[in-house]
């Protein structure tokens, strides 16, 4: 690839600069003219238009090679590094050194996210054939600026073959688990690394089996051997991942660390999750996590001792549970001096209210009386059968909130068919989990800018005006679910394009074929970034007539998967 090409590749009205208008104004001149050549009846030499770009070309690049360093090194920031680094190293000498500038190669990482975030059964983001050219000739001239190192594991041989003095992060992402537990048994440089960071980060590929013994050593191994880690991610870096720890394994002994003061995981059940704070991480401040499965553990934990050095918890579950009343809200009495708390829950109660503004004061908020900030996200399905149930209406609910230092809540009240049931939703603005699930027709509208990954469910069909609404809301949605078997009754679209910028995986598994048909259709729904497309077979058949059809008509172009 030129540099020409290459810088092309930058958008050039990102560049908040005034003298930038200039470049634009040559770029519209090449469109004028080319307009002018198609619209007009006059034909126009084609020798003479050729002549016309190559010039004006020439001068478009020769000014924007003009622009400072500084200009460039931020253009890169905003550029994989590994295209930085395929393309211009090597190939001039002002760019070489401005990608191997101290301050660029500070956070080094050549990992495409989007692409490794997308897949639930990941190959590697980097291109193999570049690695060994990286390895020798480029990685022994910046290992010493290097500060935080992201490596997977396709690459990992490659980057340790040299030391990293300044080195205080390091994140291994895309392994398998068999893979990285060798390397944390075998390999001494990665041994010699983890020992001196402070800060590492994890992602494992999800596991053959449902509950890993690999998975629980590598865990163990990290806290044996990192012994000035203050803060560790594990299995926690991006929102699909599949891969949960069962600490309940790990013997009490081999798990213990005196530096740990922030601890972001991904665990299987609760018991887990109460394991953690049992004392093993005597300076642990702050705990976010994010648990698989809560369920009766038949252990009493209403007599745990209080939890005072914890000042910040984020809980997040996505699990359906009767064991809120008995396990969540007895380890929440435990944190005394929280200062920041996080919860996304889905509750069952029988023949109880729902949880409210009330509920959350008197069950455990009003002990903490240092807590400072408080999201939550918290779904409650209420299974009642006796006549005298009253079901709260929006405004009770909304009251139950006030005047007690709350942020601005959203509520929504709805009645099930059988006999007293209801459901409650409430969440806190502006709205801070990167989930939102079980979107329906009901939906209120509002701004989801943290929101990565969304599941829309209804037994009502889902119309292509909601649709717009949620590509508005949620303008930077990754991850897409959508469980709808009912056929769209309005198939009169509207003549714009939906566009979902951003997303890059969409399970259509639950879906009806309507669906499908609108989110393929080029002349529908705009998917620029679109990996990973789950649907059934036949789903796919239909659409596209037996595969008949011009497969250009359809948002499958980037796809680099079909489940």
């Amino acid at each position: 690839m030129s540099i020409e090409v290459f810088l092309r590749r930058w958008t050039v009205d990102n560049i908040q600069m005034e003298n930038l208008n200039k470049y634009e104004s040559e770029a519209q001149i090449r469109i004028e003219m080319h307009h002018a050549m198609m619209n007009d009846t006059t034909i126009v030499d084609k020798e003479e238009m050729d002549t016309f770009e190559e010039t004006n070309m020439k001068k478009f690049n020769s000014n924007l090679l003009d622009l400072p360093d500084e200009i460039f090194l931020i253009i890169f920031k905003d550029l994989m590094m590994l295209d930085v680094f395929s393309s211009l190293v090597n190939v001039d000498r002002r760019f070489h050194r401005l990608a191997i500038d101290p301050h660029y190669v500070r956070h080094f990482d050549l990992t495409d996210t989007m692409f490794i975030r997308s897949l639930c059964n990941r190959p590697s983001s980097i291109d193999t054939q570049f690695l060994p050219r990286f390895s020798e000739q480029i990685l022994p001239r910046i290992h010493h600026h290097i500060h935080q190192l992201t490596v997977e594991q396709s690459s990992i041989k490659s980057f340790l073959t040299v030391n990293y003095p300044q080195l205080n992060s390091l994140s291994l992402v895309n392994f398998e688990e068999e893979i990285l537990y060798q390397c944390f048994t075998d390999d001494l440089v990665l041994r010699d690394l983890t020992e001196r960071v402070t800060n590492l980060n994890v992602d494992i590929k999800k596991p053959i089996e449902k509950f890993s013994k690999t998975v629980p050593k590598i865990f163990a191994s990290i806290i044996s051997l990192c012994k000035g880690l203050t803060d560790l991610n594990f299995c926690y870096m991006f929102p699909t991942g599949q891969c949960e720890l069962f600490i309940y394994a790990i013997p009490r002994k081999s798990n213990i660390s005196s530096s740990l003061t922030t601890l972001k995981i991904n665990v299987k059940t609760f018991i887990d999750c109460v394991y953690i704070l049992d004392g093993r991480f005597e300076c642990l401040s702050t705990f976010i996590v994010k648990v698989k499965e809560i369920f009766d553990i038949q252990l009493d934990i209403r007599g745990g001792k209080p939890l005072p050095k914890l000042k910040c918890f984020s809980f997040i579950s996505f699990d359906m549970t009767c064991e809120y009343d008995d396990l969540i809200v007895p380890l929440l009495r435990r944190m005394i001096n929280l200062e920041e708390l996080q919860l996304y829950l889905v509750v069952v109660r029988k023949e109880l209210c729902c949880v409210d503004g009330f509920d959350l004061w008197y069950q455990f908020l009003d002990r903490m009386t240092q807590l400072k900030k408080f999201t939550f996200n918290i779904h409650t399905t209420v299974w009642a059968r006796w006549p005298q149930t009253i079901i709260p209406s929006n405004e009770d609910i909304q009251r139950s909130f006030h005047g007690r230092n709350y942020p601005p809540v959203v509520s929504c009240i709805t009645k099930r068919p059988k006999l007293f049931d209801h459901e409650c939703h409430i969440y806190s603005l502006p709205y801070d989990f990167e989930y939102y699930s079980d979107l329906n027709n009901r939906f209120q509208g509002g701004m989801f800018s943290k929101v990565r990954q969304l599941k829309m469910r209804d037994n009502v069909p889902f119309e292509y005006s909601l649709f717009e609404v949620v590509a508005r809301d949620f303008p930077f949605l990754q991850f897409l679910y959508i469980s709808n078997t009912n056929p769209m009754k309005d198939k009169e679209y509207s003549c714009a394009l939906i566009a979902f910028p951003y997303l890059t995986l969409l399970n259509l598994h639950e879906a009806n074929v309507d669906y499908a048909e609108l989110f393929l259709s080029q002349t529908k729904m705009h998917l620029p970034c679109l990996l990973n497309l789950s649907l059934e077979l036949n789903q796919l058949t239909s659409i596209t007539n037996h595969f008949t059809e011009d497969p250009t008509h359809f948002n499958l172009k980037t796809l680099k998967s079909i489940d």
